[in-house]
């Protein structure tokens, strides 16, 4: 029994990760099951098994992707001790780790397209947006927000950066990629600085 739930822990593990690179070479259109259950070294239909369908597998995809992206914001946060700097930081962090190659597709991309606006909104609250209204609560109860509603502004913000994150990822490969990430991180200050 216990080799048994390790099988299936490895085989979900591995068709999740075949899944991603198939999904972020790709995009959702053009990846077939059958590739990705062939390179996965598994039948197509312990792809069924496991996650009932290619939109169950790209949902549990796009979940793994939304909670390393998560990981890493914290970790990049928590370099500073500043709550101020640790909320920009984060910020910043978002805007580049969703734009890397491996996470855009995925994440800006197919996520609301595939799985529709509400469902990907809410995991989007759960994730990203649940990190942010954390550090703005914490920043409101010490003094450092002038007196604005915590939902609004988390929404707000998050609007803002998802919008820049598509942006920056639509131009990712051209020449002006660098400099409208520099003048995404200074207009964020600047906002950031409005509600200080």
């Amino acid at each position: 029994m216990r080799r048994n739930k390790k099988d299936t822990a490895e085989t979900i593990q591995r068709l999740l990760e075949v899944a991603r690179q198939h999904f972020t070479a790709h995009g959702y259109a053009d990846c077939s099951l059958e590739e990705i259950a062939k390179t996965a070294e598994v039948t197509r239909g312990a792809v069924y098994h496991h996650f009932g369908s290619k939109k169950g597998l790209f949902k549990e995809v796009l979940e793994l992707v939304q909670r390393e992206v998560a990981r890493r914001l914290e970790v990049e946060a928590a370099r500073s001790d500043d709550l101020w700097e640790q909320l920009y930081v984060g910020c910043r962090a978002f805007m580049t780790v969703a734009t890397e190659p491996e996470n855009r597709r995925i994440m800006l991309i197919d996520g609301p397209a595939v799985l529709g606006w509400e469902e990907w909104r809410l995991m989007d609250e759960q994730q990203s947006m649940r990190q942010l209204y954390e550090q703005l609560e914490l920043m409101q109860q010490q003094g450092y927000l002038k007196d604005i509603r915590l939902a609004a502004a988390t929404h707000l913000l998050s609007g803002a950066l998802n919008e820049a994150a598509l942006w920056l990822a639509q131009i990712a490969s051209s020449a002006e990629a660098v400099e409208a990430m520099e003048d995404c991180l200074h207009t964020l200050r600047k906002l950031l600085e409005g509600i200080r």
